[in-house]
C-alpha cells in the first residue's frame, strides 16, 4: 500500500478541519485544557478495535505506545495554548515547519532509518514550503508563543517516532489502540488536580450547546485525518509523513483566502505563492518517487546475464586478451556477450581493414554457443570512449563521418551472415558528453542506424544512453532495442578531487520510472529495454591497475558486487551485461578469485 495518497487525504482533512476551527474560535471562549481533555477522551473510541486483535504486545512495547499517545496529547496542549495566546496562523505554521525536523532528528537516534535521496529532496521542498508560509506571515510572533510552538513541535516529533517504533513491532491496529489509550490515560490525569478539573468542566458549562456539537463534529472529522496520518506513519518514515503538513497549510491558506475572505498583498502574497511553488514541487517529487517505487517488478521473471569484453582494455591491463576471453567463455560460460569492433584497430590505414581480432572473438563466442551484441561506431566501450584512427583525427567533421560510415559498412557486410551475431549496437552512449571525442556530424546516429539496416535487414539495432544523466528518448527512438548503463560508484573528474569517489543516491525505482516515462513518450510498450553496462569493477581517481588492492576493495568490494546484482534485479530489466570481465581475470591471476567466483555463480544460476 502506498503511504503518500493516504497522507495527502489526511492533510486535506486536517487542513479543512483547521479552517473550521478558525470559524469556531471566532464564536466561543477557547480553553486549551478543555480542548485537550476532550480530544484525549475521544481516543477511548479505540475500544471498537478490541474484536479485531488480541493486542498481546510485549509490555515494553505497550509502555512505549502509551508514552507516544501521552506525548501526542501534551503536544496538542501546547499547540492549543499557543493558539489561545493569539496569532494562530503564525504559530501553526511554525509548528508545521518544525515538527518534520524534530521528527527527522529524533528518528535518526531512535529508528536508525535514513531517508532515501529522493525522499530527502521531497522532504526538503515540503519543509521549505512550510517555512516560506511562516515567513510570509506579516504578523510578528511573540517570544512566549514561539516557545509554546517549539515545545509542541518537539513533543510531536517524539510522539511520531515512538509511534513508528511501536508500529514496527506489531500490526497497525495493535499499535494504534495502545497509542490512543495512552492519550486517554494522559488526559484522565488532568482530573486529579481539583483546580484543573474545575477549569475543564466550567468551560463546558460556559459555552453554548451548539458550539459543543460543532466542536465534537469537527473533532470527529479531524480524528479521521489523524487515523490516516497514523496509517501513513505505519507505512513510511514519520519525518516524511510530517513533511506533508505543508500541504495542509496550503489548504488552510487557500481556504482562508477563498472562504474566509482573508486578503493578502505585497510581500506576503508573493511569499505565499513562492511557498505554494515549493510545496507543489515537493508534492510532485514525492508523488513521482512514490509511483516509481510502486511500479511492479516480477521477481520470478527470467533474467539473462551477459558481460562486455574489450580486447583493448585487456591489453591495457597487461593480459593476453585471447587467454582472457577463452577463460571467460569456458569457465564462466555466459549465454550472452557484448563485443566491440574498434575502428582504430580494424582500420589502422585508410581503406585497409584488418578483421583478425574480431574474426577470432566471434569464432570463440560461437564455439561457446553465446549470442553476441556487436558494437560498431566511433564511440565504443572503454576509454577514451571515441576510438578514432590516427589518420582520421585531422579530417574535418564531414570527411571523418564519411570515413566512419565506410568502416561501419565494411564491418556489417563482413558479419551480417554470422549466426552468432544477435544484435548490432550502433555507437555507445552517443548523446552523453563523456570521453575524448571530436565534433559529430548532423544526425550522425540516424545515418549510421539507417546504414546498418540498409546492409543488414535481419538483425535488430541497439542504441544506448547513459543511465543516470542520459535522457534516453533520443537514443531509444532510433533503435529496435534500447540499452542503458547502470553505475553506482563513480569518480567524476569535476568534483572528484574534492569529494573522491561518490555513490549516486539513486534507488532502482529511478530506472523503472525512467523506462515508464520514455515508453509512454515513444508510445511503445514492446521495445526491449536492457542494461548494456552494469558496473562490476571499481572506478577511482587512477586507472584500476594503479589502485592498491585495499583501494579496489573499498570502492567495489565483493559484498558491494553482490549488492549491485540485487540492486539491478530490483530495477526490473530482463537482460544485463556486466562491466568488468577483464578486471575479474586480472584479479584472479593475482590470486584473488572472489570476483571471478561471484560472476561464475551468477552465470551458472541464470
Amino acid at each position: 500500500m502506498s503511504w503518500f495518497p493516504i497522507a495527502i487525504i489526511a492533510q486535506i482533512i486536517l487542513g479543512t478541519s483547521a479552517v473550521f476551527d478558525k470559524i469556531l474560535l471566532r464564536r466561543s471562549v477557547f480553553n486549551p485544557l478543555a480542548y485537550t481533555f476532550w480530544l484525549g477522551v475521544l481516543g477511548a473510541l479505540a475500544v471498537v478495535l478490541l474484536p479485531f486483535s488480541s493486542f498481546a504486545l510485549p509490555l515494553s512495547i505497550i509502555g512505549v505506545a502509551l508514552v507516544a499517545g501521552a506525548l501526542f496529547l501534551i503536544a496538542m496542549y501546547f499547540l492549543f495554548a499557543s493558539l489561545h495566546k493569539g496569532e494562530a496562523s503564525k504559530s501553526l505554521l511554525l509548528i508545521g515547519g518544525l515538527t518534520p525536523v524534530t521528527t527527522l532528528l529524533t528518528a535518526s537516534f531512535v529508528l536508525h532509518e535514513p531517508l532515501s535521496a529522493a525522499a530527502i529532496i521531497g522532504f526538503a521542498l515540503l519543509v521549505l514550503g512550510g517555512f516560506a508560509l511562516f515567513i510570509s506571515e506579516e504578523k510578528e510572533l511573540r517570544k512566549k508563543i514561539a516557545l509554546l510552538a517549539c515545545v509542541s513541535a518537539l513533543f510531536f516529533g517524539f510522539s511520531n517516532v515512538l509511534s513508528k517504533y511501536v508500529f514496527l513491532q506489531g500490526t497497525f491496529v495493535e499499535g494504534f489502540f495502545w497509542i490512543k489509550l495512552g492519550g486517554v490515560f494522559c488526559v484522565l490525569l488532568f482530573l486529579i488536580n481539583p483546580s484543573v478539573r474545575r477549569r475543564i468542566f466550567s468551560a463546558v458549562h460556559r459555552d453554548h450547546a451548539k458550539h459543543h456539537m460543532l466542536y465534537l463534529f469537527n473533532r470527529g472529522y479531524a480524528a479521521a485525518g489523524s487515523i490516516l496520518i497514523n496509517i501513513a506513519i505505519f507505512l513510511a518514515h514519520p519525518a516524511l509523513v510530517e513533511a506533508t503538513q505543508s500541504i495542509k497549510y496550503a489548504v488552510i491558506f487557500i481556504a482562508a483566502w477563498v472562504l474566509l475572505g482573508e486578503h493578502f498583498k505585497g510581500k506576503a502574497l508573493v511569499g505565499k505563492f513562492l511557498a505554494l511553488f515549493f510545496i507543489g514541487a515537493g508534492f510532485m517529487w514525492i508523488a513521482f518517487a512514490d509511483f516509481a517505487h510502486n511500479i511492479p517488478v516480477d521477481t520470478e521473471r527470467p533474467v539473462t546475464w551477459g558481460a562486455t569484453f574489450s580486447q583493448k582494455f585487456s591489453r591495457d591491463l597487461g593480459l593476453d586478451w585471447k587467454e582472457n576471453f577463452t577463460a571467460f567463455m569456458h569457465e564462466l560460460n555466459p549465454s550472452a556477450v557484448r563485443l566491440v569492433a574498434y575502428w582504430d584497430d580494424i582500420e589502422k590505414e585508410r581503406g585497409v581493414f584488418d578483421f583478425s581480432e574480431t574474426d577470432w572473438l566471434l569464432d570463440a563466442a560461437a564455439q561457446s554457443n553465446a549470442r553476441v551484441v556487436f558494437a560498431v561506431g566511433m564511440k565504443a566501450p572503454r576509454w577514451p570512449e571515441c576510438h578514432v584512427p590516427g589518420w582520421a583525427k585531422n579530417l574535418d567533421t564531414e570527411k571523418r563521418e564519411e570515413a566512419l560510415r565506410a568502416y561501419i559498412t565494411a564491418v556489417v557486410e563482413r558479419y551480417r551472415t554470422r549466426d552468432v551475431v544477435a544484435m548490432w549496437q550502433v555507437e555507445n552512449e552517443p548523446y552523453l558528453a563523456f570521453g575524448d571525442c571530436p565534433k559529430r556530424g548532423v544526425n550522425f546516429l540516424e545515418q549510421e542506424v539507417a546504414l546498418v539496416r540498409l546492409f543488414d535487414a535481419t538483425h535488430p539495432v541497439l542504441t544506448t544512453d547513459g543511465g543516470e544523466f542520459g535522457l534516453w528518448y533520443k537514443a531509444a527512438r532510433e533503435g529496435d532495442a534500447f540499452g542503458t548503463t547502470m553505475y553506482r560508484k563513480v569518480y567524476p573528474k569535476v568534483i572528484g578531487p574534492r569529494f573522491g569517489v561518490v555513490e549516486y543516491p539513486l534507488a532502482p525505482s529511478y530506472f523503472k520510472f525512467k523506462e515508464w516515462v520514455v515508453r509512454r513518450i515513444l508510445s511503445d510498450q514492446q521495445k526491449p529495454f536492457i542494461v548494456i553496462e552494469l558496473q562490476a569493477e571499481p572506478w577511482g581517481p587512477k586507472p584500476i591497475s594503479q589502485l592498491t588492492d585495499a583501494e579496489q576493495d573499498d570502492i567495489f568490494g565483493p559484498d558491494y558486487f553482490r549488492e549491485t546484482i540485487t540492486y539491478a534485479k530490483d530495477a526490473g530489466f530482463d537482460e544485463y551485461y556486466l562491466w568488468g570481465t577483464e578486471w575479474w581475470y586480472w584479479k584472479k591471476l593475482k590470486g584473488d578469485e572472489r570476483y571471478w567466483d561471484i560472476a561464475k555463480e551468477l552465470f551458472k544460476g541464470e
